[in-house]
């Protein structure tokens, strides 16, 4: 009985990882950019930040969440700045695969003051970590990316 009941625990907490950490496209349907993490705090706190549904601001149609408000204003004033590469899509997949793949928003890198966004997460039963491949072979990808880029956006 003791080891259903572990058995259960882990099942429950592994599903609500997942899903708490769980894939998004760049901009979702209802238009939120980046599953509301704050485009900001990846370049000045180098860490994913969920940002407020009170402190936005909107490119387009799109509508991306901040931390602050101080946040809120530097994106206001610059946001190509903040704005991630391949308008947020996986930059493995696009420099790779040539592709658009979901993101996890938590799983990013900042290079050149670029922000680079990947996939992590479950890919038919197993786990995958983009950024574990693309940190493998790193400048080859920065090397093509822009091009690639150019062509499947």
């Amino acid at each position: 009985m003791k080891n259903l009941k572990i058995t259960i625990v882990v099942a429950i907490l592994s599903f609500f990882s997942n899903t708490l950490i769980a894939q998004v496209d760049p901009i979702d349907k209802n238009g939120l950019g980046l599953g509301g993490y704050d485009v900001v705090a990846y370049h000045t706190a180098n860490k994913a930040v969920k940002g407020s549904a009170t402190i936005t601001e909107k490119i387009g149609k799109t509508e991306y969440r901040f931390e602050s408000k101080a946040n809120a204003k530097a994106f206001k004033a610059n946001p190509k700045k903040y704005l991630p590469e391949c308008a947020g899509y996986c930059a493995w997949g696009v420099a790779e695969k040539d592709a658009k793949f979901s993101i996890n928003p938590e799983t990013f890198k900042i290079v050149d003051n670029k922000l680079y966004l990947f996939f992590n997460g479950d890919f038919n039963g197993s786990q995958v970590n983009t950024l574990d491949i693309w940190n493998k072979d790193e400048s080859k990808y920065l090397k093509t990316i822009d091009t690639k880029w150019s062509k499947i956006q």
